[in-house]
């Protein structure tokens, strides 16, 4: 047995002792990827491949060895819980099915900020909000590895548009880059250690995000002090050079050498590009998540898939991340009357759980319930034909996955829905009056040609392979809808930060970020616009009440910590959860800052008539701005305003701290 197979010994003595053993030819041969989703093997010593498998909605079927799995509602629903707790079980579950399938890697989670409405992966992807998306990616990435699975958390960075995504240069202002678009990296990898990194298709600031070694070595590995490994994304490297990819910090090119063929390292070597040494490093990084992950174990831990206890959490993901947008008391459905029902909508029967269907995310299950058979699930249904005849039309509508709508590779041309399904809801509402539109999407719409005379919508997202059973739910009330937008739908396309000029969205070779700062509900404070509806927004089959709040003290250095405590009272006929949410405001700031932004949140349930209190811990280093000049984050001496509310345009109480 050789010495790094003794799974006794520490990782480094291992690492050390197989980096000693290997040849240069094989040491070569570990940096590219093979047969899709593998590393490869060396026979001479007994060395095992390191295979991955896309998410994050699940394990794919095309790179599982065509298995099927569980399909978990999309990361937009999982933002859409507010729920940290959630997101770690998703984490863990997840892992237990990459485990199953015989993998190492979970291709996920997507963290990338959503600037346009219009991109295609919007549905892959947490929030606009930095702050939302750390908070809701650090527990999912601990529950994934605490199966000891790596998380690959991606695409680093800036990779908003899937438009020319291949050759786009995004151009951000360091500030910009660092406060919005590398900020969620940052705290996760200084907090959650995620074991690898994906880099991006796009050029940050004109240089690929393979061979970028700003966002790379200087940020992700210097400063930041990163421990994992970074591989490429599928075919990224094709626009770059082997001694870029080197010298920037690239371990792993997939899933076929480009510029991590043999002969090129050998090239570079000989011309003295790059050192052996260098090759050593970047080759430990790897190396040590293969051990980490049991890649080299004689018994590895064991996984499971389509296990009851998975379809029941995708189940309660749906359940808790639809978000009810408009409801004037048509629901919730009785579900001990016999009602009448008409169904429309293209999405309906539609089943979303197809090989490649929106890109590498796509997920499928052994089974999947339709919106059509969670509605029969209810007894006391009766489908008819005819909307006239009908006690309720239900329209399950929206987007899909096809090209140019929710999917990768190509952005949605529009922010509204296509004409046919505007049109059928407007000619359904004037047909009978109780008509109820529930959203199958996974990105924000227009509604204003057809949201007048519309009862009630729901936003469903892409609610996964139990979605029937939990939209039904929600309709006829077994459940109380607790969703919250993670992100802003607005009224039109141009109210968008990202909408200004043909320059800022879609670009030619370059696109210029120039809202800086000021994406997503920040934007839309910054300039008075109105949204359809605001991020944080969700409406409740009961109401809430906050009765009190009080803060753990008023004066404060940048390394405390504020508690907040709030009262919280159920005051409707309901059982259900409210999220609160709290919003900081830098009253003077030698720099422009937003309005406000989310620096804390929590859920609570309560039973009708109920009231708690519950802490909300807010880390002063949450007040911070990225300031140039330092080239690190900080927070000015001076007053912030607390505000505290349900929503960000919905503020019940303001307090004010003052930062030392």
């Amino acid at each position: 047995m050789h010495r790094f197979q003794d799974e006794n010994l520490d990782i480094e003595d291992r690492v050390k002792d197989l980096i000693n053993q290997l040849t240069l030819d094989e040491k070569l041969t570990l940096f590219p990827g093979v047969r899709a989703w593998w590393t490869r093997k060396i026979k001479r010593l007994s060395f095992p491949n390191m295979g991955m498998s896309d998410g994050p909605n699940g394990v794919s079927l095309h790179s599982s060895g065509f298995r099927k799995c569980t399909q978990f509602p999309v990361t937009k629903c999982l933002a859409a819980t507010w729920n940290t707790n959630l997101a770690e079980k998703t984490g863990i579950a997840m892992a237990e099915e990459v485990r199953a399938v015989n993998k190492h890697i979970l291709l996920a989670p997507g963290i990338n900020i959503d600037r346009t409405p219009l991109n295609g992966r919007t549905f892959e992807y947490f929030s606009e909000d930095p702050f939302l998306v750390k908070e809701m990616t650090k527990p999912f990435v601990n529950g994934v590895q605490s199966q000891k699975i790596a998380a690959c958390v991606k695409h680093y960075v800036a990779n908003n548009q899937e438009h020319e995504r291949f050759k786009v240069s995004a151009e951000i202002d360091k500030r910009t880059l660092h406060e919005i678009y590398l900020r969620a990296f940052e705290d996760v990898v200084k907090k959650a250690n995620p074991w690898s990194i994906m880099a991006c298709y796009n050029k940050v600031n004109g240089i690929y995000g393979c061979e970028n070694p700003y966002i790379l070595q200087n940020v992700l590995f210097d400063k930041w002090g990163f421990q994992g490994f970074v591989m490429s994304d599928w075919f990224a490297t094709r626009y770059t050079s082997t001694e870029g990819c080197i010298t920037a910090g690239l371990s792993l090119e997939m899933p076929t050498p480009i510029v991590y063929k043999r002969k090129l390292l050998k090239k570079g070597l000989n011309e003295g590009k790059f050192t052996e040494q260098r090759l050593d490093e970047l080759l430990k990084m790897m190396l040590r998540i293969m051990f980490k992950t049991g890649v080299f174990s004689k018994n590895p831990p064991k996984g499971s898939r389509n296990t009851p206890e998975h379809q029941n959490l995708a189940q309660k993901i749906a359940e808790e991340g639809i978000v009810l947008l408009k409801n004037e008391g048509i629901l919730p459905l009785d579900p001990n009357k016999k009602i009448k029902i008409a169904v429309r909508g293209r999405n309906t029967k539609k089943k979303m759980g197809r090989l490649g269907y929106g890109g590498s995310s796509a997920v499928v299950p052994p089974f999947e319930i339709t919106p059509f058979e969670g509605l029969l699930s209810f007894p006391n249904v009766e489908i008819v034909k005819d909307p006239k005849e009908a006690d309720y039309v239900i329209i399950f509508t929206e987007i899909n996955h096809d090209k140019h709508e929710d999917a990768e590779n190509s952005d949605r041309l529009q922010i509204e829905m296509p004409t046919e399904e505007e049109n059928m809801i407007n000619e359904t509402k004037k047909l009978n009056s109780n008509t109820i539109v529930v959203l199958i999407n996974g990105s924000p719409i227009a509604m204003d040609n057809w949201i007048n005379g519309i009862p009630a919508i729901v936003e469903a997202w892409y609610p996964g392979m139990m979605g029937g059973n939990a939209i039904a739910n929600i309709l006829f009330g077994h459940i109380n809808p607790s969703g919250k937008l993670p992100i802003t739908f607005p009224k039109k396309i141009r109210d968008s930060p990202a909408h200004k000029t043909p320059a800022t969205y879609p670009g030619t070779d370059k696109v210029m970020y120039e809202e800086g700062i000021f994406v997503g509900y920040r934007h839309y404070d910054e300039n008075n616009i109105d949204p359809l509806f605001p991020f944080g927004f969700g409406l409740s089959y009961t109401t809430f009440e906050l009765t009190k709040c009080e803060l753990s003290k008023e004066s404060l250095t940048d390394d405390d910590m504020l508690i907040i405590t709030v009262g919280v009272k159920n005051t409707g006929e309901f059982s259900g959860a409210e999220v609160v949410q709290i919003y900081a405001t830098d009253i003077e700031s030698s720099v422009e800052r937003p309005p406000k932004e989310l620096v804390g949140f929590g859920k609570i349930f309560l039973n009708p008539n109920e009231e708690k209190t519950m802490e909300i811990l807010v880390k002063i280093k949450d007040f911070a701005f990225y300031d140039v000049n330092l080239e690190d984050w900080k927070v000015e001496p001076g007053k912030f305003k607390i505000l505290i509310g349900t929503s960000s345009r919905s503020i019940q109480f303001e307090r004010v701290v003052d930062v030392q």
